[in-house]
């Protein structure tokens, strides 16, 4: 079965939907509801996968740091999730759109009939004109939150499997960088943004360094896991900078954003 060539999975972290205080950036969640709104006008199917549910729920919760056991991980996430979809559901009314909330565990995955069955809603959701918006269900799973061996790793790798599940034709992983570089800007002034990687090797994997942002769970190296993952099925994956969603216009189009990673074609 071929890729759908007008469907896009993006992946929004939890670095780009809050801003340096820890806060709820409503910019951003505005920016992004704009652009995925209008790209479902030019005839593209969506789908949001989107971290930030400890997050929002911290700050919901008025914790004054991100929670550290699991009983307060997965009671801020079960809060979390209700006000990113109500922030959301906000948001994506301005622009007159449709979402769906999607919460998923890795053995919705693993096993056969559920796969089916998830496949079968997304596609029903996407032809009544919906954006599914998916997180992992962080209020009953710990995988994303703790488990060092773990099917998702974070929502990076969610994204991935959400792309390959749907035959996406593109997915795009927005992050709190421009892009995969050959060593960390922040911490290397001279770093250049590497626009294009057409296989993903073990010299490539040692380029991405340990963790992201201080506010999220993913590093530079989840999202590379991610694009092996979806460029292995022929999926076209994209790492920009999620402060400015509107680079998706340049994608559509057929120009550069961030890095490139070439989907494998048979």
């Amino acid at each position: 079965m071929g890729l759908y060539q007008n469907r896009i999975v993006v992946k929004v972290g939890t670095s780009t939907l809050t801003n340096d205080m820890g806060q709820n950036d409503l910019r951003a969640f505005d920016r992004l509801a704009c652009v995925l709104s209008d790209l479902q006008n030019m005839g593209y199917e969506i789908i949001l996968v989107s971290s930030g549910a400890i997050a929002v729920g911290a700050n919901k919760l008025q914790m004054k740091t991100r929670p550290n056991s699991m009983r307060l991980k997965q009671a801020a996430a079960a809060v979390g999730q209700c006000s990113i979809m109500n922030l959301y559901g906000k948001f994506f009314h301005d622009y007159d759109k449709k979402i769906a909330q999607i919460l998923l565990n890795a053995e919705d995955i693993e096993t056969e009939e559920k796969k089916e069955n998830l496949t079968n809603t997304f596609d029903a959701l996407l032809e009544l004109g919906v954006i599914p918006i998916v997180n992992e269900n962080d209020s009953v799973s710990y995988t994303e939150i703790e488990s060092e061996d773990r099917l998702f790793g974070d929502n990076d790798m969610l994204s991935a499997v959400v792309a390959v599940l749907c035959r996406a034709r593109r997915l795009v992983i927005l992050s709190d960088i421009d892009g995969f570089y050959d060593s960390d800007p922040r911490l290397h002034p001279d770093a250049k943004l590497i626009e294009r990687v057409d296989t993903i090797d073990e010299y490539t994997l040692s380029l991405a360094g340990g963790a992201g942002s201080r506010r999220g769970t993913g590093g530079m190296k989840t999202k590379l896991q991610a694009a092996k993952l979806a460029t292995a099925q022929g999926i076209d994956t994209n790492i920009t900078n999620g402060k400015d969603p509107s680079a998706l216009y340049e994608l559509v189009n057929g120009g550069k954003a961030g890095t490139l990673f070439a989907g494998k074609h048979p």
